[in-house]
């Protein structure tokens, strides 16, 4: 997969710009809050409709327009494509090749991408909703019918959660009403927990290689589905409902109480262990860092293996932050296979005698300029 022209049209600090890109890495160079992270972010939301940075679609419509344009030409492995994405406080307009998309998961996809920023940290050390939103992310990209069933899960727990919290405390009686959400919880529940369960199992296989590979095999990485309700290893989806529906029957004086679902995917987790040793808790900030960076060339691999051809990758102001040997280990990973975004704030953080022919754009007060 390789990206040949991006083009904005009121995109945050850029009123209009167009940039072609003839190599695989691309370097963008210039002093902090100038717009290099926001051209990362575009092409990122290109691939996903949504930022990785904030929720608030607004904040991504410059000052001066009514909506942001993202435009895109990609190469793929079948030939060309054109991705258009429009945004404005009405919604989202998508368009491969001209043609409008129903739907915007017929539109994540078309564009594979892997972002690593310094928030990244916050997978392995942050809260258990960093880290689902980084699964839903992730799967959504290979699975995007995993989208709709995740969509169709947050409505129908919504509905829930408001239909308990209007319910009186205390109450124990059969419910008709309360079993119908229950059975349609269950149903998507299941849905999603059966496909986190299966890319954690592949991401795994991935990152405990490249984590020995990283750490000169003195590490070993276990990555561990941490589910809400204990189930075993893929289990038939079937006898994975009833153990739900069993398990919401058991919280549900106590879901009354508190006026909320306490059983589901919405209360997932992902572990992380190095040498058997949890890292949120008891690994150093090295050994965390690393993890984020194994997951992150999992990534890559594992698209690859689901897609059939590698993803774009963007690097936000991470080379800094990794050591000598870390660093010549990403480079060497993305280096021939992969089409890569850098942005950096000084060349001296970048390796440039172990890249071959990048690109150098300087980025200053939303303007691009220069290619080398």
């Amino acid at each position: 997969m390789f990206l040949n022209r991006l083009a904005l049209r009121h995109y945050r600090n850029y009123d209009e710009i167009e940039i072609t890109t003839e190599n695989n890495v691309n370097i963008f160079v210039g002093p902090n809050a100038q717009g290099k992270t926001n051209l990362l972010e575009s092409i990122y939301v290109l691939a996903m409709t949504k930022s990785h940075r904030t929720h608030q679609d607004k904040e991504l419509i410059g000052w001066n327009g009514e909506q942001t344009q993202l435009h895109a030409e990609i190469q793929k492995r079948y030939g060309s494509c054109k991705l258009d994405l429009a945004i404005s406080n009405k919604g989202k307009k998508a368009k491969i090749n001209g043609l409008e998309q129903k739907k915007l998961s017929n539109f994540i996809g078309a564009l594979n991408v892997v972002m690593f920023a310094p928030e990244d940290l916050e997978i392995v050390k942050g809260t258990p909703g960093v880290r689902r939103r980084f699964l839903d992310m992730e799967i959504g990209q290979v699975q995007p019918s995993y989208l709709y069933d995740l969509s169709q899960y947050q409505k129908i727990l919504l509905q829930r959660n408001n239909y308990l919290k209007q319910s009186y405390p205390g109450k124990s009686t059969p419910d008709a009403m309360l079993d119908i959400w229950n059975e349609q919880l269950a149903q998507y529940g299941v849905k999603i927990m059966k496909k986190r369960q299966s890319f954690i199992k592949k991401l795994q296989q991935w990152a405990e290689t490249i984590h020995r590979g990283i750490t000169n095999d003195s590490e070993d990485l276990l990555i561990r589905y941490a589910p809400s309700f204990d189930i075993e290893p893929f289990e038939d989806e079937s006898v994975l409902l009833n153990q739900f529906m069993i398990k919401l029957s058991l919280v549900r004086d106590q879901e009354f109480r508190r006026g909320v679902t306490l059983v589901g995917p919405h209360r997932d987790d992902l572990l992380f262990y190095i040498n058997d040793k949890e890292v949120q808790t008891y690994g150093s900030q090295g050994q965390q860092r690393t993890t984020a960076l194994s997951l992150k060339l999992a990534e890559i691999e594992l698209i690859h293996e689901e897609v059939g051809e590698y993803p774009l990758l963007l690097l936000d102001d991470v080379l800094s932050e990794l050591d000598e040997y870390r660093q010549t280990q990403l480079i060497r990973t993305f280096q021939q296979k992969v089409q890569t975004f850098i942005t950096t704030t000084g060349l001296e953080s970048v390796h440039l005698d172990q890249l071959d022919h990048a690109s150098v754009f300087h980025v200053l007060k939303g303007n691009v300029s220069g290619r080398s």
